[in-house]
């Protein structure tokens, strides 16, 4: 019996390595910017959509997205997009979340 507790990342996080990799290779991926308007304003990864986490209508804009693509997302941090991607993979959305978000990506 163990007295430590071990909890992994969830398969959907991934640093940015992964993170880029993955959505380089994948012919159905689409990156999607959860930050608010003011951080978009302040730089974003190129080619990506803006969806505000803090928009009172994400939940119903997120649902409505379209199935077929895969999203990797990601926020300041990679905690906004974190709740974004567990969200969105329960509706049935295949999503990725960028572990450190967009301060820990160096490309």
């Amino acid at each position: 019996m163990s007295f430590f507790s071990f909890t992994t990342k969830p398969s959907t996080d991934l640093v940015a390595e992964d993170f880029k990799a993955k959505m380089d290779s994948d012919p159905d991926a689409l990156l999607l910017d959860v930050r608010t308007e003011g951080e978009v304003a302040e730089g974003v990864i190129e080619n990506a959509v803006h969806l505000d986490f803090f928009a009172p209508d994400f939940r119903e804009q997120a649902a409505k997205l379209p199935k077929d693509k895969n999203y990797y997302v990601y926020c300041r941090s990679g905690n906004r997009s974190g709740q974004a991607v567990r969200f969105m993979t329960g509706e049935g959305i295949t999503a990725y979340n960028l572990a450190g978000g967009i301060m820990g990506w160096p490309y």
